[in-house]
């Protein structure tokens, strides 16, 4: 194929297994005048092994700013240019979007190579409903901003999908199994492409007591995939009444937190009396 002139190519390169690469992004990585790399040490094993020796620069979180600029003005004299991530499709929970954008605003021409998501292969594998998903990159690192994350997703209909790393990716389990419910339905992919795959589906407290059944199975890379909510009974109060009463109760009686929450949900008062009368028992 032919390279063409001050093209900025978005080119998505092998999660782990190297045979995974197209031939196209491979003509397109020996094409181009320079590969933007998150990590030029990460990409150039990628390189070497296939003989590649266009130069590289770094384009990361921490000098995207500076950087962009300077690719800019390459595409712009004609160079043309290949953005990678250490593995994947970039500007999936990569960096990369600053350059796009700017290439974009400038009339830049930008082309994608697509191939490798890590996400992607994961919900192919899992076993969940695949006709909606949302992916929601990685969980905040704090205990209680995950939580917080998890409750603002308790009543998505959608398969939901995160990143997760080796020593966060236990206690996010615990956290999915208290906010969501132990017998919610998941899958925990790890390691995917590479020798040591893992792809395991169960209840999220399934997977914690299959995690914790060996040290080996907290290290790699993680996709973890849940099963939606299911969408509750028409006279059920959902998880968000349930937060809303949760709140009211902190302030008023029963009887009127109940009224409240009708007044704002439009549910039955009765209903969301008795829910509320369970609440304050059981505090």
């Amino acid at each position: 194929m032919s390279i063409e002139a001050g093209v900025l190519y978005v080119v998505a390169t092998p999660i782990g297994n190297l045979g995974d690469i197209s031939r196209r992004a491979l003509e397109v990585l020996g094409g181009v005048q320079i590969v933007a790399a998150e990590d030029t040490r990460h990409s150039a094993r990628l390189l070497r092994h296939y003989g590649i020796t266009t130069r590289s620069v770094a384009l990361h979180e921490h000098n995207e700013r500076e950087m962009v600029p300077r690719i800019i003005a390459k595409l712009r004299s004609g160079q043309s240019v290949a953005l990678v991530s250490d593995a994947g499709t970039p500007l999936v929970s990569d960096p990369g979007y600053m350059l796009v954008a700017e290439a974009r605003a400038q009339g830049l021409r930008v082309v994608p190579v697509p191939g490798p998501s890590a996400l992607v292969a994961a919900l192919s594998a899992a076993g969940l409903p695949t006709d909606r998903f949302t992916f929601e990159g990685f969980l905040p690192p704090r205990t209680e901003a995950r939580r917080r994350r998890l409750r603002d997703l308790a009543e998505e209909p959608r398969t939901l999908i995160f990143y997760e790393s080796p020593h966060r990716v236990e206690q996010a389990l615990v956290d999915m199994a208290q906010v969501l419910g132990e017998q919610r339905r998941a899958v925990l992919a790890r390691e995917l492409t590479k020798v040591f795959e893992e792809i395991h589906g169960d209840t999220l407290a399934g997977l914690l007591v299959w995690l914790r059944q060996s040290p080996e199975r907290c290290k790699g890379e993680f996709v973890l995939l849940l099963a939606g909510a299911e969408p509750p009974a028409d006279d059920a109060p959902s998880a968000a009444d349930e937060r809303l009463l949760r709140a009211l109760l902190r302030e008023l009686p029963v009887s009127r937190a109940a009224a409240l929450a009708a007044e704002v949900t439009g549910r039955k008062k009765n209903v969301l009396y008795q829910k509320a009368l369970k609440m304050a028992e059981s505090e």
